[in-house]
């Protein structure tokens, strides 16, 4: 996703007006992006990691990218099989510049774009069900505990269900909802990013992650 941050993080690259998908069927593609909003498209060396934790599970694969941005994690996944990806995005100029991205790539179908903060999207429950998730918040707006929690109890969620979850290397014991299951856990600089593999339904408890 994107990162809202003065200062960029290892691992991000600098806002030079566009992203690089980085593999799969676009790969090597550039698009434009409104570097003025501040958005900077998590990293290539995070989303190589990231996709290549995900490699046996994104074909066919309906996903979700909870705070768009840019639209980086989604479209990534689009390249690499995935069949659909729900964009939720509440800033309409970076929604509108993920449409015309779909455009561009002949992939309109393939996206849903919601002009929508997560956490309502989540409490409509009026998407899903998702194979895969991807979770970037702002990091100072402490939002991945609520949004993590909507989710597991929304329905949204498919069997066995992978949710990426990006933070800043600082937030410590944020609350995940009980059995969800660390899968991969790695920091780069400033940024701490998990997988994590869940039930279908999610579960009621909620229990610290160091």
């Amino acid at each position: 996703m994107t990162t809202r941050r003065g200062t960029p993080a290892k691992g991000s690259q600098p806002p030079n007006g566009s992203l690089r998908i980085i593999g799969g069927r676009w790969r090597g593609r550039k698009l434009p992006f409104n570097a003025a909003q501040g958005l900077r498209p998590t990293g290539d060396r995070i989303r190589e990691t990231l996709f290549n934790w995900l490699a046996n599970e994104l074909p066919d694969a309906r996903c979700a990218d909870l705070f768009s941005g840019s639209g980086a994690l989604g479209l990534e996944a689009l390249s690499r099989g995935a069949i659909h990806c729900d964009f939720v995005e509440n800033n309409a100029a970076s929604l509108a510049q993920i449409r015309r991205h779909l455009h561009t790539l002949d992939s309109e179908a393939q996206g849903t774009c919601h002009a929508s903060s997560a956490l309502d999207l989540l409490t409509r429950a009026t998407a899903g069900p998702w194979d895969v998730v991807f979770i970037d918040p702002p990091f100072a707006l402490q939002l991945v505990a609520p949004t993590c929690a909507l989710l597991a109890t929304s329905g949204a969620l498919a069997t066995s269900a992978s949710i990426y979850v990006e933070t800043g290397r600082e937030e410590t014991e944020i609350a995940f909802p009980e059995g969800w299951e660390l899968h991969r856990d790695k920091n780069s600089g400033a940024v701490r990013y998990r997988l994590f593999h869940a039930p279908a339904q999610g579960w009621p408890g909620l229990h610290a992650q160091p």
